[in-house]
This record gives structure tokens, C-alpha cells and sequence, in this order.
């Protein structure tokens, strides 16, 4: 595995040229920054983003994020509904494949989608980072909210997807909407109009946590309450968004038991939801050309049947 530095001021470029080489892939627009004030709870910081790539020189991960930002992918004809996704990688780097096939299956079907780099706690670049990430993706919700018109979008066709640890973000966002992490801001907006988890983290109970998420956002040693307040089964209310769950039953990295656990919280609270549970995949499954997607089939039956 490769790991290159490249700074910031031309990240952007290179990342556009990356994506813009691979054939049938979702292409962007350019970077779109989600603050364009001074950045919330940062840290100044000098040292530039981390890319890896594959043996095939192919970009498959990011980190460091200083500049949060967007990637916006643009189907051929929008269909007024949006996806913004948190993608995974354990709160240490971001998963840029997933994102890729995930915007190419959606912009298929007329869905916009919006790629969310967010700030990783493991890098060190936030006072606080347990409220780091939400500020992220709060501000993400405002600003393709603010510039919906522009993009194609209808107001209330807006989800939120969360693969892996970015399941976590993604359900944390979607069960704490009433609350706005930026100093200063009102909660207008914040709540997503339906809710993606895929082989999501949810969690941070010992028993199904997974345990590198957990450390990289709480440290070594969190105590019970901070578990509880950021295990977003136990903040799920009749207001959480409709959400779809997909997981394998042999997943060796996050517990399928998490996609359960959130799924039971959402029928309880009389919240639809949809959860398919595979035998096998592993984690992270049909997001490559030569593994099944039927899930993602699923999910669109799933979209256009809530009207999505």
C-alpha cells in the first residue's frame, strides 16, 4: 500500500483528475467547501492530507482533512431527491472507492449525490472531536439545502447515507437534528429526510462496538455515559427518519448485531424501516463490479416505493 502527501492547495485537483480517468465512474463537479467562514472548532494546522492508493495507482483513501468539503456528483437528469454520503474507514481515513460505486449506482437512477469529507478525529485537528464530525455534517445538510434549487433538488427529498464508521455519523446526525453542534446556528434543516446504513457501525455498547471507531472518537478509555451518548439506538424517537439497514451476517469487522439493534429501536419507536441481513459478504460487500449488488436494487425499490 502506497501513502502519498499532497497539499491541500492542489488535493482537489488531483482528486477531480483521478475520477475523471475511470470509465462509467460518477464523474464530480469541482470541490464544493462547507464553511466559507472560519472553520468550527479546528486547529491550525500546516501538515498536508494523506492519499493511498492501490499496487494499480488507483485512489482508494483520504485523511488529514483539513478543508471539509463535498464531492458532488451530478446524474444526467436529477430526479429532486439528494444523498449526502459519510463514507467509512474507521474515523482514520475515508473510504473514497465506496463513495465512488455508491454515486454511480444512485446518479443511474436521477439521485445527486454528495460526498462528505469530513474531519477525522484520530488526526488530531479538532479541540474537541467528539463534536467535530457532527459539525461536518450538519453543515453539509444547510448548505445542499441552501443551494437545492441550483443542484436540481426538491427540499424534502434529502438523505443521509453512513457506510461502515460513517454509519455511525450518519445515524448520530439522523437522531440528533433537534441539537445544532456549531456554536451560533439554529436546527433548521438538520433532519434528514431518510436514512442509508450500510454494514454501519452504530453502537459503542462493549458488547457489539467496534472498538477502533470507539477509540479514535472517544480515546482509550470512554466512560458509560459518553458510550450511551453516542450510541444512536438509544436516541432513536418517532421523529428519526425512515431508514433502509443492509448488512452480512459474516461480517469480521462490524457486528451485524448493529444493523439489528437499530433496526429493533426503529420499530419500536413506529419509525419505517427496512433491514436486509445477508449470509454472506464480509464487509463492505458489492461495492466492486465482480460481487453481487442486489442490494442496491433493493434500496432503489426501497427509494422509489417512499417516493424518493
Amino acid at each position: 500500500m502506497n501513502v502519498q502527501r499532497t497539499p491541500i492547495r492542489i488535493a482537489g485537483l488531483l482528486l477531480a483528475g483521478f475520477l475523471l480517468s475511470q470509465p462509467g465512474v460518477a464523474q464530480p463537479e469541482p470541490e464544493v467547501p462547507l464553511y466559507t467562514a472560519v472553520l468550527p472548532n479546528s486547529v491550525t494546522s500546516s501538515q498536508p492530507e494523506r492519499r493511498t492508493y492501490n499496487a494499480s495507482q488507483q485512489l482508494t483513501a483520504i485523511s488529514n482533512i483539513i478543508t471539509p468539503r463535498l464531492l458532488v456528483f451530478k446524474p444526467a437528469t436529477p430526479n429532486g431527491t439528494g444523498v449526502i454520503i459519510c463514507p467509512g474507514g474507521g474515523y482514520r481515513n475515508l473510504n473514497i472507492e465506496n463513495v465512488r460505486f455508491i454515486a454511480h449506482r444512485l446518479n443511474q437512477q436521477g439521485i445527486t449525490v454528495f460526498g462528505l469529507l469530513y474531519r477525522l478525529p484520530a488526526d488530531g485537528l479538532m479541540p474537541d472531536r467528539k463534536v467535530g464530525i457532527l459539525q461536518d455534517a450538519q453543515q453539509a445538510l444547510r448548505l445542499v439545502r441552501q443551494r437545492a434549487t441550483g443542484w436540481g433538488l426538491r427540499p424534502n427529498r434529502l438523505g443521509l447515507w453512513g457506510s461502515s464508521a460513517g454509519g455511525h455519523l450518519a445515524a448520530m446526525t439522523a437522531t440528533h437534528f433537534t441539537t445544532a453542534f456549531e456554536p451560533g446556528k439554529d436546527t433548521t434543516g438538520l433532519r434528514p429526510d431518510f436514512l442509508v446504513l450500510a454494514w454501519p457501525v452504530v453502537s459503542f455498547q462493549p458488547d457489539i462496538a467496534h472498538s477502533g471507531s470507539v477509540k479514535n472518537l472517544l480515546g482509550e478509555q470512554p466512560t458509560t455515559q459518553q458510550r450511551a451518548d453516542n450510541s444512536p439506538e438509544e436516541h432513536v424517537t418517532v421523529l428519526t427518519p425512515p431508514t433502509f439497514l443492509v448488512h452480512a451476517g459474516d461480517d469480521a469487522t462490524v457486528s451485524f448485531a448493529n444493523s439489528i439493534r437499530f433496526y429493533q429501536a426503529l420499530k419500536k419507536a413506529n419509525v419505517p424501516a427496512e433491514l436486509h441481513l445477508y449470509e454472506k459478504g464480509g464487509h463492505g460487500f458489492g461495492i466492486k463490479p465482480d460481487v453481487t449488488d442486489s442490494w442496491m436494487t433493493q434500496l432503489e425499490i426501497w427509494l422509489r416505493n417512499r417516493g424518493f
